[in-house]
């Protein structure tokens, strides 16, 4: 089986950080590429949204939100039962597995894009409604619901934060101003949307590589939990885009966000909310393990199990 470029890049940041090169892409890089991605992905989830009825997607939205609450809950438990986790730790890893990725649902875009495989529209949407829940149920499994805990900075953390920010706002752009519109920005958003992924990978491939030190500490456990947490939320994902009749491309990202875990939005909100909280572990988690186990092997696994779905 022949690799993806975008993935060969992942892995070339990834070898690069584990012997110590110096290989490094300035901040400021790191930061456009991001912004770049996040408002391609927009526009293409507006583009699509400019020809279809937007009331039928409430139903899609709650069923999301529901399944990111499930999914948190159920981190939750696995981390304080089984992993022993403290309270704060175990909670600030679930909100992280209950959250979504970005740059995982980016390269599934891309993977189902190679092979001409067509999704629905509103995945885009989707993606950044399952950025919030999981935060606010986090801090509430950490805390309680306690005075002192400032919920309107948390809010605007988790509502205005830049990756919320710039997905609605390129889908709204990509909505009024439709295909046509959209036209003369297609070469710097749409056609070279794989080469800028393939560059973030590549700083993603060097951030991951710096998270083994911590998953060497925290031993089998978070490993275990960071493979197996995935495939239950992928097939928590993929029963409830069943029944919301989604497609084979819908159904495959769909799984792939609830089996994806954030590692921006959620660590900017815990910092604030739950402090005691340590970011290394549900990062060594996120970063070192679901993330590259994702985008190596489980995209294909997620399509794989939509094609089957089905095809039943």
């Amino acid at each position: 089986m022949q690799l993806d470029p975008v993935i060969l890049f992942f892995l070339f940041g990834l070898a690069a950080g584990l012997l110590r090169s110096e290989l490094k892409l300035p901040a400021a890089l790191y930061d456009s590429l991001s912004i770049v991605l996040l408002l391609a992905i927009g526009l293409k989830g507006g583009e699509g949204l400019a020809q279809q009825a937007l009331l039928p997607l409430l139903p899609q939205i709650g069923a999301v939100i529901v399944l990111c609450l499930i999914q948190t809950l159920l981190a939750f438990a696995i981390l304080r039962g089984p992993g022993r986790f403290e309270r704060a730790d175990a909670a600030a890893t679930a909100a992280h597995y209950g959250s979504v990725s970005v740059a995982t649902f980016a390269v599934a875009v891309a993977w189902l894009a190679a092979r001409g495989i067509a999704f629905e529209p509103q995945m885009a949407i989707l993606l950044a409604i399952m950025e919030v829940p999981a935060i606010l149920l986090g801090i509430i499994l950490a805390r309680g619901i306690r005075r002192e805990t400032d919920w309107g900075k948390l809010g605007h953390e988790a509502f205005l934060g830049k990756g919320v920010t710039l997905l609605l706002g390129g889908m709204l752009i990509g909505w009024i101003a439709g295909p046509e519109g959209l036209a003369p920005i297609k070469g710097v958003f749409f056609d070279l949307f794989k080469g800028v992924l393939a560059l973030f990978l590549l700083e993603m491939g060097l951030i991951v590589s710096r998270q083994m030190v911590e998953l060497k500490r925290s031993g089998p456990f978070l490993i275990a939990f960071g493979l197996g947490m995935p495939l239950c939320s992928a097939l928590l994902g993929l029963g409830v885009g069943t029944l919301l009749g989604f497609s084979t491309g819908g159904l495959t990202l769909l799984a792939t966000l609830a089996a994806s875990a954030s590692y921006i939005a959620v660590p900017a909100a815990m910092r604030l909310a739950v402090p005691e909280a340590k970011p290394a572990i549900s990062l060594a988690a996120s970063l070192g393990v679901t993330f590259p186990f994702n985008i190596l092997a489980g995209i294909p696994l997620y399509h794989w199990l939509a094609s089957t779905v089905n095809r039943g």
